[in-house]
C-alpha cells in the first residue's frame, strides 16, 4: 500500500534524492542504533586494542629473549649433537666387534659357548622387555 498522494511520501522522496542508496541505508541504521551502545562498543574495542598491543609487546620481548638465548646455546647444542653421533659410531663399532668375537667363539667352541650363553643370558636376568632385544643393534642394514 503506497501513499503516493500523501505529503509524507513526497517529503521522503525529496529528502533522500541527494543521497545514494548506501547512504540512505546507513542513515536508516543510524536511527535504529542506540548511540550509547555504540560508545560502549568503541570503549570496549579500545580496551581490547590496548590489551592486544600490550600482549604483542610482551610476545615480541619474549621472542627477542628466546632468539638471544638460542644464539647462546646453539653452538653447545651442535657440539653435543656431534658428540652423540661420534658415540653412536663408536658403539656401532664396538657391537660389531662383539658380534664378530661371539661368532668366532661360537664357531670354534660351540658347546662351551652354548653353555656360557645359557648361564649368562642377559635377556632372562635383566629388565629388558621382549621387544627391546635389539636396542643396541644399529638400524642401518649396511652394518
Amino acid at each position: 500500500m503506497e501513499n503516493k498522494g500523501t505529503p509524507e511520501s513526497d517529503f521522503s522522496i525529496e529528502c533522500f534524492q541527494n543521497y545514494t542508496a548506501p547512504e540512505v541505508f546507513i542513515q536508516g541504521l543510524a536511527g535504529i542504533i542506540d548511540q550509547q551502545d555504540v560508545k560502549s562498543m568503541i570503549i570496549a574495542q579500545k580496551q581490547m586494542l590496548q590489551r592486544f598491543e600490550k600482549t604483542n609487546e610482551m610476545l615480541t620481548n619474549c621472542n627477542a629473549l628466546s632468539a638471544s638465548r638460542l644464539k647462546l646455546v646453539a653452538p653447545e647444542f651442535k657440539k653435543h649433537s656431534q658428540m652423540f653421533l661420534e658415540m653412536k659410531k663408536d658403539l656401532d663399532y664396538i657391537f660389531k666387534k662383539i658380534r664378530a668375537i661371539k661368532t668366532k667363539i661360537s664357531a670354534q667352541y660351540p658347546d662351551a659357548y652354548a653353555e656360557a650363553y645359557s648361564q649368562n643370558n642377559p635377556l632372562e636376568s635383566s629388565d629388558i622387555q621382549d621387544g627391546d632385544e635389539n636396542i643396541f643393534q644399529p638400524n642401518d642394514p649396511s652394518h
